[in-house]
């Protein structure tokens, strides 16, 4: 039975599976090198929590407990010790996902299942960096991880029927919908999406429309809640753009090839939110934020 977890990564993704967990009654372990980004973690986690109780979705009581069972680490070792689940948050970097991995088969104990937040790195690649590849899956979180009801399960080639039992088990027990793919580039959301992201900057690249018109159109005419441009802002462009050239070496296919304008910006450093500046500018609601807190002591 899983009662602890480590997570790994205490970036937009790995403090949200923190918190997700944690206020669910799962003691948590939250792990980043950085003392910086677990402290920025742990603030994100407790303005979350704010928000739930000033909508009565939560109680004060309930954001304290929360919080309680969340504890920080910029050690792995000592951060996984005693996990029966370990969720790796980390960079879309097939390279540093291999190199956690291998550290995490030799750290955990043998029935511990490794599981990766990967949104389109193989599961069957990253569970061959480890010498028990029936523990490894994939659990794909969307953003904001506190809000998003999918969790996108990833089977690779080895892994084990008990442990996709367990994490399809898991997911409902935390309020998630799981939903069980197979692992191919992209899985399901992916191999859907980035296409129609790279597609509506292909439209704004050749010049068919201007941005907020290409975003309308899907609003207004597709009932999406948010345009692909703005999404592609918010998923931030260097992440679409990872995702896109692992489509498109993963399956030869020209279709999945990035466009050069989502390249270029890129390589300006123009990555959406994140940057404060992509298909729409931020800097000026930054700056904004940036008053706001200073007022608010």
């Amino acid at each position: 039975m899983i009662q602890h977890i480590a997570v790994i990564g205490a970036g937009t993704m790995g403090n949200g599976i923190a918190h997700v967990f944690a206020q669910h009654g799962y003691q948590t372990h939250l792990i980043d090198i950085s003392d910086a980004a677990l402290s920025k973690g742990l603030a994100t986690i407790g303005r979350n929590l704010d928000r739930m109780v000033a909508k009565e979705k939560i109680t004060v009581a309930d954001k304290e407990n929360t919080l309680s069972r969340i504890k920080t680490f910029s050690a792995l070792e000592e951060g996984v010790d005693g996990a029966e689940l370990v969720i790796e948050a980390a960079t879309e970097n097939i390279n540093l996902k291999l190199d956690i991995f291998k550290q995490l088969d030799a750290l955990c104990k043998p029935d511990t299942i490794l599981a990766t937040n990967t949104s389109s790195i193989s599961i069957t690649r990253i569970a061959a960096a480890t010498q028990h590849p029936e523990r490894v899956i994939g659990m794909h979180f969307m953003n904001p991880v506190p809000i998003m009801k999918l969790v996108e399960v990833i089977r690779g080639y080895s892994t084990s029927d008990e442990v996709l039992n367990t994490i399809m088990e898991l997911s409902q027990k935390i309020s998630k919908i799981p939903t069980e793919v197979n692992d191919y580039p992209g899985f399901i959301a992916n191999r859907i999406l980035m296409p129609m992201i790279n597609e509506a900057i292909e439209s704004l690249y050749h010049n068919v429309a201007g941005v907020t018109e290409i975003d309308t159109v899907m609003k207004l005419g597709m009932a999406h809640p948010m345009g692909p441009l703005q999404l592609a802002d918010f998923i931030g462009l260097d992440v679409c753009l990872s995702i896109l050239n692992v489509m498109h070496e993963g399956f030869k296919n020209p279709k999945y090839a990035p466009c050069p304008l989502l390249v270029n910006m890129v390589t300006a450093g123009k990555l959406g939110i994140k940057s404060g500046e992509g298909f729409y500018d931020y800097r000026e609601t930054r700056k904004a934020e940036q008053v706001a807190k200073q007022f608010q002591g």
